[in-house]
């Protein structure tokens, strides 16, 4: 399982922090998995776990894994600080069950990312509530996961309100595709 890196994150938060970076079931993300590893080549202090997904870019300065099994994904869901993700709806709505903060940055069909860019209009829909945070390019990724960290209030649990009905519905509409 998880384990916090030697100096415990004091010198960045002062309480020790996770990173758990999920890219999905269908595809890898090399480009947030890229961004992701040069933020923490910067940030040693900060713990960093990734699902990278098969075939993908293998990080240099965090751990990863292509897959993980139910239990090790809910694990390390868990037991994070924070979510750094694609906008895909099962983190979306793991997120949310879990009360954990997300940084979400969208995929580009442009880049060969995804079949369409479906995430841009989700990410939009989303960005109107509390402890969600969309990036819109790599570029803005690692300012965005050290303001979110630094945030005392999203660093710590925090209690997302979502209603049955919520998640209800969007787990309707993913049914329904």
């Amino acid at each position: 399982m998880a384990t916090f890196s030697a100096t415990g994150g004091s010198s960045l938060l002062g309480f020790c922090t996770l990173i758990f970076v999920t890219v999905g079931t269908q595809l890898p993300f090399d480009r947030l998995i890229q961004a992701l590893d040069q933020w923490a080549a910067q940030h040693p202090e900060v713990e960093i776990f990734a699902q990278i997904g098969e075939g993908g870019r293998k990080p240099k300065h965090f751990k990863s894994k292509e897959k993980l099994s139910l239990k090790e994904y809910s694990e390390y869901f868990e037991k994070a600080d924070l979510i750094v993700a694609h906008v895909g709806m099962g983190t979306i709505i793991a997120g949310i069950e879990n009360a954990k903060p997300l940084v979400l940055l969208p995929r580009r069909q442009s880049l060969g990312e995804h079949r369409s860019d479906h995430q841009f209009d989700t990410a939009k829909s989303l960005s109107k509530y509390d402890a969600i945070y969309i990036v819109e390019d790599e570029a803005t990724l690692g300012d965005t996961v050290l303001a979110v960290l630094r945030n005392s209030a999203a660093a710590q649990k925090i209690k997302i309100s979502a209603s049955p009905q919520l998640l209800g519905g969007i787990r309707s509409f993913l049914l329904d595709k």
